[in-house]
């Protein structure tokens, strides 16, 4: 019986979780411009998206938003990441307890202290500032992922190597790099995703001609949720359940 409760509170806690997600996938191929009744299966509003002036441009807003910070994300994370596991000390552990911060702070908060330091330093808000805030926030995300991969690291087989004649930097692109990829690779991937994906701290850093497709969404939810939304959303969800089902599978990866 209390197996049979449990398999219960599992269904419900899914259904609870995924259920509005599948309504709105569904949903997105209704051919009534209501959410209120299923009048038949179209692809109608998928189309309209591409040709879609407004949301082309959030889209293209959004990728080149993701795709830069996805790259400064994982150089600095992966810097930062070496840095921390080869200094162990005071040093080391402080630069870790700091990179712990931007991933316990409220958005919220980060949003609002990120837009006070770019008034105060004269940086104009549009894609620049969004892009140094993505950065802000996924890096260390990044950098807490590689750093795990590099838990197990032997450190003697960049010993070996540099006994062997090579340099620092051999040792680290042929050696240490080699073997941090999966937690690299799975790194970017999530920042990519956490990039493509947020809201707050863009609402709060994004100036005129920097609107991204969250933004976008927010402001189309406002005269009512519309099959095109649901399209929309439906987009971004298959984009980053892509991405996140491929972090995890390289999370998993051994050696």
């Amino acid at each position: 019986m209390s197996r049979r409760c449990l398999w219960i509170y599992v269904v419900l806690g899914y259904l609870f979780l995924y259920l509005p997600i599948a309504v709105l996938v569904v949903f997105s191929f209704n051919a009534s411009r209501f959410n209120v009744n299923w009048e038949g299966f179209t692809l109608a509003w998928y189309a309209k998206l591409l040709t879609n002036a407004n949301i082309l441009a959030a889209a293209k807003n959004s990728l080149i938003i993701a795709t830069v910070t996805t790259v400064l994300s994982t150089i600095l994370g992966t810097g930062l990441a070496l840095g921390m596991h080869r200094n162990s000390s005071v040093l080391g552990r402080l630069t870790e307890l700091f990179v712990y911060v931007p991933v316990i702070v409220p958005e919220t908060v980060m949003g609002i202290s990120l837009l006070a330091f770019f008034v105060l330093t004269n940086i104009e808000l549009g894609v620049t500032s969004v892009i140094i805030s993505h950065v802000a926030f996924c890096a260390p995300f990044v950098a807490l992922i590689v750093q795990a991969r590099l838990e197990g690291f032997d450190d003697s087989l960049v010993e070996a190597a540099l006994d062997l004649g090579a340099t620092e930097w051999q040792a680290l692109f042929r050696v240490t790099l080699p073997i941090a990829a999966p937690g690299i690779v799975a790194g970017a991937l999530l920042a990519f995703t956490m990039s493509l994906d947020d809201f707050i701290v863009t609402f709060f850093t994004a100036g005129p001609g920097s609107t991204t497709l969250p933004l976008y969404i927010f402001s189309m939810v406002k005269f009512g949720v519309s099959p095109e939304i649901n399209a929309l959303c439906t987009v971004l969800l298959v984009v980053s359940a892509t991405a996140i089902v491929a972090y995890d599978k390289l999370v998993r990866i051994r050696d």
